[in-house]
């Protein structure tokens, strides 16, 4: 037979371009491995009893059970938890349906076999037997009549495990521990003593059983043997954030937990889903009940009651409005020395200009994100930014901030006098006398492009977009529950991504700076931001979330990005990294278009993908780390009055008070 095998293999090879069919060693090795081959290790001693040992670059033992006693009653999913959880373990389960006519006639038997001993125990007066042998008729009964409705079945099934170790003696003591963990839940179980090869072959994706110790079950006890398991999710303290729909239990929330990577969080969720009225609710019940203070950027003017309702600041940024946001503002900041582990105030000026420069960047390209716009620009622009710093004297040292009083005394800890920021106003007449001072014409149409594309931004030109040009009309109140920036009433396509860029790296120095590295110090706060995917076209904005992302958290800071387009993340690689700098995440309702990219970048099953498309309002998937549970959101009637996002419901509350 292997002669003849030889001569086909040779064959073959001869039929081959520039082989040499002389010589053996080519065709030899041809014979293609089996699946056996495969998956099996380098060499195993089954020459013991009662273990295996598993040759190949580390040794290991393995020692094979077989499920030798079950209890009466089966409770899901706790019957095998313990088995499929221990450690180094693995376990299969050949599961056979026994026909219904065998199923019969084993049933009657079993019927005759109990009314006799029955009866033999009544002759007797055992009166306990009698009785226990009366039950186990009636169950047999109940069974045969359900199995012959149709409404249930019999299986016959053999349970199978394998443990492993990396020593004999850990694999002794990993047994007695299975065995004690095991009889807890009535389960009883049995090393396949001088069957050790056998069940190891067994418990192998070979699907062939050879110890074929069976047990019979029914239909729902057939149900218990399946690993399902419900993922709870939630942490031992926090805010009630809404149900778990699967096991009714309420699920505690806190964004702040020592068991997170980091406090970030992102919520995706189509329009009308219930991505405002979530927020609403996790902010105001994380400032009520734990004192978290939170700051919105918010693009659609929702979140304004929400201030009324928590005593807090509304900000409503406009045309019209007299409020300004001056981006050079720059603050000092509390770091930690790695050398004496002690606070120290410091004051960042580079990574200043970096942000003033970025964002300057974002205007000069406008909405038409010009592509005249290039490293010569933003050098002509990083410099300048730069020089207005130094022209005002402020340098690393924070003291550099303030300035002598009139009464020639200079600012303390006492008493500050704080200097006046440099303005896009400033910058913009540096920009003028430099471009009439320079002389390489490498320049001349960069300065000339920037001095009339940032003309919109400056007071004095009555640029339509003059509202970041000058000195801020107001400061971050450092204690309030919540802070609500309103940029609504801006124009939709580039003012709001624009204000959205400025306003991040404004309230990254009055905000999130403030808070010290030591986290026994900072107080936990939260920045909201409403409608991310406006920035994503803009790439220095897109860096500036990804940065801010990252570094939140040694702020004690959470990070909080809601959308309804996870499409145009998905498309954009760089903006990704706000996703992966985020261990929480909340899919409410998905339109059937989006779906697809979620189940991509989350790994999202296709139960669960299914479910984000049919779930109703206030329904999602929440996960927490690696953990996920289906969650209902309800907030309570009084937390309606303020978190309701419905035009249609908001107008009929509204005349119902008036009436």
């Amino acid at each position: 037979m292997f002669k003849k095998k030889q001569k086909q293999e040779r064959e073959e090879l001869q039929k081959q371009p520039n082989s040499d069919y002389t010589n053996p060693s080519q065709y030899t090795f041809l014979r293609k491995k089996t699946i056996k081959e495969l998956i099996a290790p380098s060499g195993i001693d089954a020459s013991n009893i009662d273990h295996l040992e598993i040759i190949s670059s580390v040794k290991r033992y393995a020692r094979s059970f077989f499920v030798s006693a079950l209890p009466r009653m089966c409770t899901f999913p706790e019957l095998f938890r313990d088995m499929y959880m221990f450690g180094d373990i693995n376990t299969s389960i050949y599961i056979n349906p026994i026909p219904e006519s065998r199923s019969q006639n084993e049933l009657n038997r079993t019927i005759n076999e109990i009314e006799t001993e029955r009866i033999v125990a009544a002759d007797k007066g055992n009166i306990n037997r009698e009785s226990d042998l009366t039950q186990k008729r009636f169950e047999a009964e109940q069974l045969r009549d359900e199995i012959t409705s149709g409404f249930n079945k019999l299986y016959e099934a053999s349970i199978v495990s394998t443990l492993f170790a990396y020593s004999l003696e850990d694999l002794d003591r990993f047994t007695k521990l299975l065995t004690t963990e095991m009889s807890k839940s009535l389960v009883g179980i049995k090393s396949a003593w001088a069957m050790q090869e056998d069940a190891f072959k067994s418990n192998l994706p070979l699907m062939e059983d050879k110890v074929r110790k069976t047990h019979t079950f029914d239909r729902r006890s057939m149900g218990t043997v399946f690993p399902f398991t419900t993922s709870e999710v939630g942490h031992p303290t926090g805010i009630p954030l809404g149900f778990n729909k699967q096991t009714g239990v309420p699920i505690l929330f806190d964004n702040f937990h020592n068991s997170l990577t980091n406090y970030n969080m992102v919520i995706f969720a189509k329009s009308g889903a219930g991505k405002s009225v979530t927020m609403k609710t996790l902010i105001s019940r994380s400032a009520v009940l734990m004192g978290i203070q939170s700051l919105a950027l918010d693009a659609e003017g929702e979140y304004s009651i929400v201030a009324e309702s928590l005593g807090g600041i509304n900000v409503v940024l406009s045309p019209n409005s007299k409020t300004v946001i001056n981006l050079f503002d720059i603050e000092s900041e509390i770091v930690k020395d790695e050398i004496t582990g002690k606070d120290r105030v410091v004051l960042n000026v580079e990574n200043k200009v970096e942000d003033v420069t970025q964002a300057l960047l974002t205007m000069a390209r406008g909405s038409t994100r010009s592509t005249e716009v290039n490293e010569l620009t933003k050098q002509i622009i990083a410099e300048s930014v730069a020089e207005e710093y130094a022209a005002a004297k402020i340098n690393s040292d924070p003291m550099s901030l303030y300035e002598r009083r009139p009464d020639g005394t200079t600012g303390n800890m006492l008493g500050r006098e704080k200097k006046l920021m440099p303005t896009i106003g400033s910058w913009y007449r540096r920009i003028q006398r430099k471009a009439q001072e320079n002389t390489n014409t490498d320049y001349q149409f960069h300065y000339s492009y920037l001095l009339k594309v940032m003309k919109q931004y400056i007071r004095e030109y009555d640029g339509q977009m003059a509202y970041f040009d000058g000195q801020s009309t107001f400061d971050l109140l450092d204690g309030s529950l919540f802070i609500n920036l309103d940029i609504s009433q801006l124009e939709e396509r580039f003012a709001r991504p624009l204000a959205q860029q400025i306003l991040l790296s404004w309230i990254w120095e009055k905000y999130v700076k403030k808070n010290s590295e030591d986290r026994k110090k900072a107080a936990k706060k939260r920045v909201l931001v409403d409608e991310a995917w406006m920035l994503l076209p803009y790439p220095e904005a897109v860096d500036f979330l990804n940065t801010m992302a990252r570094r939140a958290r040694k702020r004690n800071v959470s990070l909080a990005i809601i959308s309804q387009r996870f499409q145009d993340f998905y498309e954009k690689p760089e903006a990704q990294a706000v996703l992966t700098s985020s261990d929480t995440k909340l899919f409410l309702a998905q339109d059937k278009s989006e779906i697809n990219y979620l189940k991509e970048v989350f790994k999202l099953s296709e139960g669960e993908a299914g479910f984000l498309v049919t779930c109703f309002k206030g329904e999602g998937l929440l996960k927490v780390g690696s953990d996920t549970a289906i969650l209902q959101i309800q907030p309570t009637s009084k937390e309606f009055e303020f978190v309701e996002t419905n035009l249609n419901k908001l107008v009929k509350k509204q005349r119902s008070r008036e009436q």
